[in-house]
């Protein structure tokens, strides 16, 4: 889901946020003069923290639980439940934030799906989710390889052929009163006759053969009026035509209907089938959608109101805005959606919501399909976390008794994270400590999770807020408000130092747009605007669009007046800026300096790759991706271009093809980026161990090849990584100096490998602690310390990595180890669950389900198992484990 849901403060503060008229002269492009001492009412203003976003999640407080439930259920649970379940599997990751682990879930709900509505739907939001990555399946097309997902589906082929029922015995020559049949039936219709085959079109259906053969008056008849039942001549001949044949031939669409409605009026199964299958291959557009749509409810026409939802569905989120399509879904009734969708209502408008959600979620629609999300519901879970995703809604429209309603609905369902919003109500309404104390409630009667002290903290005063938000950051350090709430509190008090050092905190593992926006505010505050203009192209770049100020300025504009503030670099003036940022790994500074480069004259392809490189260091995989795709566009040659797209392929999983494109590159000129794609592809893609001695010829061509410092420093690394892999270390050290004489700053990390393998411990150590002195985002550096060290050392260092980047679990892993071996079972779980309760990761899941094994915790060790695998469900090791601890289960 691409919308977060903005709180609501009790006294509609929010609604008449600061606007930055105070500090910004916007007509002028000026931005006035601001000091602590002189404007601390804009300073009060400025720095503003929103209350936390209630989220419209599924967030159980034990996920873990519930996900090996999944897990359990899935292994033995029919195959009509299982994409529900993976759906519920997606909404479990989505409340954690793991949007690949998300997108595996529907990947599986697509493969699983039983009927072609389940197809349908997930294959629709899979490409939904994918929205702005359809160049990758352009690009496949290129390499003579297509994208194996989520494309049209031959609706036809998914239903079996109706061989209708039997309609008695087609050879009947005599009528029920014994007297002897005509071969040939005449219809006429408005005057005109068409002779048919009595026993032919008898057999089409039971009525038609009561009608000719029984004892009805028409079956003495040789001519049969049917002038009355809205069938044209040129539909009975095509009738006739395929009671000979069993083929409909080349019929126009408005005879098909016609004769439809015929065939479903006389119960002409097989050819009523027939229709269904050849209008269903005519819904290739909205508009005919529309249209065949009424009719194949009107008609319980199941395959072609399966082709025109394919048709919408393909069509998302473009669709949702024609009203004939939102009153299609709002108003199906229960038949009509039986016909439309099969079994699978809930999973259609849980998409539909979603869309709904993302393209507005105050609107009348969002709340309309929510509420029949509510009504589809047919389990527990599935109505839980309907009900808190329309409370959600309410409370944004400000319908607050019936978001109450719906909060304690899921609330006393099971959903205690729906109490955030039975909090922020009962604050609405006046009543500050039933809020706090319903928090209390909460926290004091299970495992106490770090939204639950991060919310309570909203109701109490400052001290007391502030040892909440401690703990809220100490369960879960992930949370951004707690930070920045913190942040602002420092510098309000003037304390400027701390205060940038507690919003550092979490920018240094978590690029939190709204951490940013603050920050920046910090440096206007301070005057600061050389630090201000970094943070706010930084924000541009990951965002382009991006709204400061609860969405009252856009970051673009007051980018364009901080910039009257600073001096103008020259190109020279940027490259060397990008050397000493890049050097120094400051990321967010050099995300920014390439942001300002981009407005030069320069290769803007060039620029845009360098750009996706730091986005994805910095773990942004869509705007990384985003990126690519502008290098790509802004490509200055056809070899350049080729290396974008192998780039592109590559880090969406097409290794291969991605290596295609870097020997397509190589053919028309030799250039540094093609080679270097082509070992990368190529080390990553081959199991032969042998191939490094290609890999190596492949990074010393690219080093042949003109290119700036900054990549040839990166190629000397991976070169020198891959003689270390080959016992060269004498070469691989030539390959790390020059790396660093270059200033390519990660090199330090190389080189102290290769004197740990030489067994030099303490110049291995010495090395990284150079790495530590220089890099700004230096966790992984002292993680990589600590390998280096003794115990004492490397505790400290791992410490440390947990400070700066308490999302890295290898920390949490190594203390947990030592504690088991000191045979501190609980110490050691705890450690684990510390860190598994904010991010689900399958070693951690993999060692605390160990531990349970040891121990003989056979449940313990199940769920884990049970967990992990739904983490990573082709783990080799975890499937062993599993496979183990489940032969033991009671």
């Amino acid at each position: 889901m691409r919308t977060f849901f903005p709180s609501e403060s009790c006294k509609e503060t929010q609604l008449n946020a600061f606007y930055p008229q105070a500090w910004l002269q916007v007509e002028r492009g000026k931005l006035s003069k601001l000091s602590l001492q002189s404007s601390s009412s804009s300073i009060e203003s400025l720095i503003k923290v929103p209350e936390p976003p209630i989220l419209p999640y599924f967030k159980p407080v034990d996920y873990v639980q519930v996900l090996a439930q999944i897990h359990e259920e899935l292994e033995s649970c029919p195959a009509h439940e299982r994409s529900n379940l993976y759906l519920l599997q997606f909404q479990v990751f989505r409340g954690l934030g793991e949007v690949k682990l998300m997108r595996r879930s529907l990947r599986s709900a697509w493969q699983k799906a039983s009927i072609v509505h389940e197809k349908l739907i997930f294959g629709a939001w899979l490409k939904y989710e994918k929205q702005g990555e359809e160049i990758i399946t352009d690009l496949l097309a290129t390499c003579e390889k297509c994208a194996q997902e989520y494309g049209p589906v031959d609706i036809a082929t998914q239903f079996p052929v109706d061989n209708g029922v039997d309609a008695g015995n087609p050879y009947d020559t005599c009528a029920a009163d014994g007297n002897p049949l005509s071969k040939h039936v005449t219809f006429s219709i408005n005057d005109e006759d068409i002779v048919c085959d009595r026993q032919k079109i008898s057999g089409l259906s039971a009525p038609f053969h009561a009608m000719l053969n029984g004892c009805f008056t028409e079956s003495n008849r040789e001519v049969i009026d049917l002038s009355e039942n809205n069938l044209s001549p040129s539909g009975m001949r095509a009738i006739r035509e395929f009671s000979n044949t069993g083929n409909l031939g080349e019929v126009s669409p408005d005879l098909l209907l016609e004769i439809l409605i015929f065939a479903n009026k006389f119960c002409c199964e097989i050819l009523k089938d027939a229709c269904d299958r050849k209008l269903a291959s005519l819904a290739s557009t909205r508009e005919d959608a529309v249209e065949l749509m009424d009719y194949a409810l009107e008609e319980s026409c199941h395959i072609l109101a399966a082709s025109c939802l394919q048709t919408f569905l393909n069509d998302l989120p473009d669709c949702l805005s024609d009203h004939r399509v939102v009153e299609i879904f709002m108003h199906a009734n229960r038949q009509q959606r039986s016909i439309m969708v099969g079994h699978a209502s809930f999973s259609l408008y849980c998409l539909l919501s979603e869309v709904f959600i993302n393209l507005d979620p105050r609107s009348d629609n969002t709340a309309c399909f929510l509420e029949r999300l509510v009504e589809f519901a047919e389990t527990d879970r599935q109505r839980l976390f309907a009900c808190h995703q329309l409370g959600c809604v309410r409370l944004l429209r400000k319908e607050y008794d019936e978001a109450k309603r719906l909060f304690e609905a899921a609330f006393n369902a099971g959903h205690i994270y729906s109490v955030v919003g039975l909090a922020r109500l009962s604050h609405i309404n006046g009543n500050k400590q039933w809020s706090y104390d319903k928090l209390t409630s909460v926290i004091s009667t299970g495992v106490p999770l770090g939204w639950m002290y991060q919310e309570r903290a909203l109701y109490c005063d400052a001290n007391k807020k502030l040892a909440d938000l401690e703990k809220a950051t100490g369960l879960d350090p992930t949370l951004t408000y707690p930070y920045m709430y913190r942040a602002a509190s420092l510098m309000r008090k003037q304390d400027v130092h701390a205060a940038l050092a507690e919003i550092n905190r979490i920018l240094g593992f978590k690029l939190a747009l709204e951490c940013l926006e603050l920050r920046f505010c910090f440096y206007l505050a301070l005057e600061d605007y050389e630090a201000a203009i970094c943070d706010i192209q930084a924000i541009l770049t990951l965002s382009p669009d991006y709204r400061m100020f609860e969405g009252k300025a856009a970051a673009s504009q007051l980018r364009t007046l901080v910039r009257e503030h600073v001096n103008n670099w020259t190109t020279a003036d940027c490259w060397i800026q990008l050397y000493d940022r890049w050097s120094s790994v400051d990321d967010i500074g050099s995300l920014s300096v390439i942001y300002q480069m981009l407005e030069s004259d320069a290769a803007k392809g060039v620029l845009y790759f360098r750009q996706s490189l730091l986005l994805l260091r910095l773990n942004c995989p869509e705007a990384a991706m985003r990126s690519l795709q502008l290098a790509r566009q802004h490509a200055s040659s056809e070899h350049e271009r080729l290396v974008y797209e192998g780039w592109i392929l590559y880090d969406t999983g097409h290794c291969e093809e991605g290596l295609q494109k870097a020997e397509e590159s190589i053919k028309i000129k030799r250039s540094f980026e093609a080679f270097f794609l082509k070992a990368y592809a190529l080390a990553d893609s081959s199991q032969d161990p042998s191939c490094s001695s290609t890999v190596i010829s492949l990074l010393e061509d690219a080093l042949k090849c003109p290119s700036d410092r900054l990549r040839k420093g990166q190629a000397l690394n991976n070169l020198g990584s891959v003689y270390v892999d080959c016992g060269k270390l004498d070469l691989a050290a030539d390959c790390y100096i020059n790396a660093l004489k270059i200033r390519h700053t990660r090199a330090h990390q190389g080189l102290a490998r290769v004197h740990y393998l030489r067994n030099d411990k303490a110049a291995a150590y010495e090395e990284m602690t150079k790495l530590i002195e220089k890099a700004r985002n230096n966790a992984s550096a002292y993680e990589k310390r600590s390998e280096y060290g003794d115990r004492d050392l490397t505790k400290a260092d791992l410490d440390m990595v947990t400070q700066l980047d308490p999302l890295r679990v290898y920390p949490y892993r190594y203390r947990a180890a030592v504690l088991m071996d000191s045979h501190k079972v609980d110490e050691a779980i705890a450690e684990l669950s510390r860190a598994i309760a904010f991010k689900a990761d399958l070693h951690l899941l993999h060692l605390r389900a160990a531990f349970h094994e040891h121990t003989n915790d056979v449940l313990g060790a199940l769920r884990d198992c049970r967990a992990a695998l739904s983490v990573d469900p082709n783990h080799q090791e975890m499937l062993e484990l599993h496979s183990r601890v489940n032969s033991h289960e009671p």
